[in-house]
């Protein structure tokens, strides 16, 4: 059994990234972490946690659908740090309780490069579990 320990970050599709980083970081105190301007994504620090932001017209940000607004969804996922990290086990227990999950990979959270795999809320919000950054994907990966 896994316990969420806390949130590690989440995604927000943004249509004005300049607004936004003048928002997020002007006015909140946030600090641009990592840009990854080839796809579309700046990551903030937000105290132990991550959020990043996601231009709609980038790479990441054309496959979430239309702009955010009132007939489209502005948040692309949110992501809980789990302990422990056992992809089998976490798999069987959401399984065996009709939940999806998708495949385990190494993606980078609030604590640095770690394994998360992605499931989906019964009303459609993306949902993102993430190990320690120490967690080797090769360990969890099938053939």
């Amino acid at each position: 059994m896994f316990r969420i320990r806390e949130i590690d970050h989440l995604v927000l599709r943004v249509v004005d990234l300049d607004r936004m980083l003048r928002f997020y970081c002007g006015a909140l105190g946030c600090t641009v972490e990592r840009r990854q301007d080839e796809i579309g994504l700046v990551q903030l620090r937000a105290g132990r946690s991550i959020v990043d932001l996601v231009p709609v017209d980038g790479k990441l940000g054309r496959a979430g659908g239309a702009a955010p607004g009132k007939e489209a969804r502005n948040m692309d996922h949110f992501c809980l740090r789990v302990e422990p990290f056992d992809e089998p086990a976490i798999r069987r227990q959401l399984e065996a309780r009709g939940i999806a999950v998708g495949p385990v990979a190494s993606r980078y959270g609030a604590e640095g490069e770690g394994s998360s795999i992605y499931l989906t809320d019964p009303e459609g919000n993306v949902v993102e579990l993430k190990g320690p950054p120490s967690t080797s994907v090769a360990e969890y990966q099938r053939d």
